[in-house]
């Protein structure tokens, strides 16, 4: 068993959960502790069950209710140290004991799953994705990605599953209500990922033995699921002879959690 589940994914909070027969990890805590519990319960998982939680960076839709829910259900929190430091009011709620630090790219288990950090152009203090192993299956995730680039793809290689950003349309960005300044940010080198660039991603990483992917992290206000799914569609068709058979495409909720994702 190693299974997936997005929780919340959106400009507005993200959260995810992986798990396996012997292990289950959060990835990000970026709403409150009550929704990410209700969630769990939700998906029949207990919140004090979990073995622990991966923290991507430290923006506050990753992170708003991370030091309580550690807290509460007495979890160990996996980060690194330039993440923790850059939000002090989370990590003074968080029990010494329970924070564990990494270096980007270097190698640790939790349970049964291997993990290792990789590095994502972001505005961020150290901000970084996740490459997850059960066994011989690899899973990757991989949000607020400025751009992609050449460490990144090599990052996700291989990976069966991939929760990858689909933030934004850039014509719905242009017209969007979002100030000048903004609207650069996200569409600048060390912010967000559009649709167009999610599906060349997904198109490339096929090549590898890409079988499912979930686009999140979607822009309330400067896109829609319909569009980031045909879009990426789009660009599977227009690089290879498609079969949409062969990948199972998924967009995630911000407000509500997916299907429970079986790799």
């Amino acid at each position: 068993m190693f299974n997936f589940c997005s929780l919340y994914s959106g400009s507005s909070g993200n959260s995810l959960f992986v798990e396996t027969e012997h292990t289950k990890l959060l990835i990000d805590a970026g709403v409150s502790s009550k929704k990410i519990e209700k969630a769990l319960i939700d998906i029949n998982v207990e919140p004090s069950s979990l073995d622990g939680i991966l923290i991507t960076h430290e923006h506050s839709d990753h992170v708003q209710g991370l030091g309580t829910f550690s807290k509460k259900f007495d979890l160990p929190v996996f980060v690194n140290q330039k993440t923790l430091d850059a939000m002090p009011k989370q990590k003074d709620k968080i029990s010494s004991n329970h924070i564990k630090t990494f270096n980007i790219s270097d190698k640790f288990s939790i349970g049964d799953l291997d993990i290792q950090s990789f590095s994502i152009p972001h505005d961020a203090v150290n901000p970084c994705g996740f490459n997850i192993w059960n066994q011989n299956k690899k899973i990757s995730i991989a949000t607020d990605i400025g751009h992609i680039t050449n460490d990144i793809l090599k990052h996700l290689e291989e990976s069966l599953f991939i929760m990858l950003e689909a933030n934004y349309d850039p014509e719905v960005l242009r017209c969007s209500s979002y100030p000048f300044p903004l609207k650069s940010r996200i569409a600048g080198p060390t912010g967000h990922l559009s649709n167009e660039l999610a599906g060349k991603t997904i198109s490339y990483l096929l090549k590898s033995g890409l079988k499912n992917a979930m686009l999140g992290h979607l822009s309330k206000e400067s896109n829609f699921p319909e569009l980031a799914y045909q879009t990426v569609m789009d660009e599977l068709i227009t690089n290879h002879s498609f079969d949409q058979n062969c990948l199972g495409l998924n967009v995630a909720s911000r407000d509500f959690h997916s299907k429970l994702i079986t790799i």
